[in-house]
C-alpha cells in the first residue's frame, strides 16, 4: 500500500487546510467502450475506489456526454458541473464532491455544450481555481461508449485508455471498432472483459480481437489485457441499492477481480516510469480537450 496523507484532499476541499502549491504528476485513466450497458461506469467507480483505498488520490470526471450517471453510481446528488465553472456560475470547489477522504467526483454535463467554453480568459480562470486538484495521483475519465468525436477527444489526452467490453458479439464488434478507430493517433490500449463466466472466457475473447486486429489493422495496436470480471449478481444488487460492490463486498469474487485488473494496470503504469513523461494537470488536461474542440 502506498504511503499517502490521507485526508489532505478532504481538508483542502472543505478549506479547513490551506492548499500549498506543487509540481503537478496526475495520470490520466480514460475508461471507454464500443456500446453502452457493458459496465464502463461501474468499472470506472469502483476501480477509482479500489484506488483510493490503496492511499491514492483520484478524481473521477463524469464525461459521459448524454449519458452521465456517476453522481447515481455513488448515490450522491448533483447541484452543479463542470459547465457552470466555465460558465463562471460556480468554482470548482463549489462542484467537486467528495465521496471518501481520497476520492473525489467531479460532475461532467449531459451534453456538449461545455466544448463551447475554450476562451482564453476562461481557462485561465479555471487553471487557477483548479490548482487544489494538482495533487491528484489519478484522474480517471468515465468517457461516452462509441466512436464519436467527443469521445475520441478525451481519449487522445489519456496516459492510458481502458476499452471495456462483454461476451456479446454486438459487444465485442463494437469494441473492435473503437480499437480500430483509436489506433489512427494511438496504438497503446488496455481491454478488460466484463461479464464472463469464468477467467478462461474473458482471456479467449481477447485473444481473438487482438488476432483479428494483428490480422486486418495494417499498423496493428498493441493490445494490453487488463483481466476479466466475473459474472456476479452482486453487481446488479450493488447497481440496484446504488453501492459500489468493491465497497459493500470487499472479500466477493467480483471485487477480487477487479484488484487484479487495477494492480495489473498500475504495474503496466510502472514499466513507464523510466520514460520520459510530460507532467500533467487537471487544469493542463481540461485545457487541451478545449482546444481540440
Amino acid at each position: 500500500m502506498r504511503e499517502t496523507q490521507a485526508s489532505k484532499l478532504h481538508k483542502i476541499l472543505n478549506m479547513e487546510e490551506p492548499y500549498e502549491a506543487q509540481t503537478p504528476n496526475t495520470k490520466i485513466i480514460a475508461v471507454t467502450s464500443g456500446k453502452g450497458g457493458v459496465g464502463k461506469s461501474t468499472i470506472s467507480s469502483n476501480m477509482a475506489y479500489q484506488l483510493s483505498q490503496m492511499g491514492y488520490r483520484v478524481g473521477i470526471l463524469d464525461a459521459d456526454i448524454g449519458l452521465a450517471n456517476l453522481d447515481i453510481i455513488f448515490n450522491v446528488k448533483v447541484k452543479k458541473t463542470l459547465l457552470h465553472v466555465l460558465k463562471g456560475e460556480a468554482t470548482l470547489k463549489d462542484i467537486v464532491i467528495p465521496i471518501n477522504h481520497n476520492l473525489l467526483l467531479i460532475p461532467g454535463e449531459s451534453g456538449d455544450e461545455i466544448f463551447a467554453y475554450n476562451d482564453n480568459e476562461i481557462i485561465k480562470r479555471f487553471a487557477k481555481e483548479a490548482a487544489f486538484l494538482d495533487m491528484l495521483d489519478f484522474l480517471i475519465i468515465d468517457t461516452g461508449a462509441g466512436i464519436g468525436k467527443n469521445v475520441q477527444i478525451f481519449l487522445k489526452e489519456a496516459d492510458e485508455i481502458l476499452v471495456v467490453t462483454m461476451p456479446d458479439p454486438s459487444a465485442i464488434t463494437d469494441a473492435y471498432a473503437t480499437i480500430k478507430v483509436t489506433n489512427t493517433y494511438r496504438h497503446d490500449m488496455n481491454v478488460i472483459l466484463n461479464n464472463t463466466r469464468n477467467p478462461k472466457e474473458g482471456k479467449l475473447i481477447f485473444d481473438k480481437i487482438n488476432k483479428v486486429a494483428k490480422n486486418n489493422i495494417k499498423t496493428p495496436p498493441d493490445l494490453n489485457y487488463l483481466g476479466a470480471l466475473s459474472q456476479d449478481p452482486i453487481i446488479t444488487k450493488s447497481s440496484k441499492y446504488r453501492v459500489l460492490f468493491s465497497e459493500e463486498y470487499p472479500d466477493n469474487l467480483c471485487s477480487y477481480d477487479l484488484s487484479l485488473i487495477t494492480r495489473n494496470l498500475l504495474e503496466k503504469m510502472e514499466h513507464k516510469v523510466l520514460v520520459p513523461m510530460e507532467r500533467k494537470s487537471f487544469a493542463v488536461f481540461i485545457k487541451r480537450l478545449l482546444d481540440r474542440f
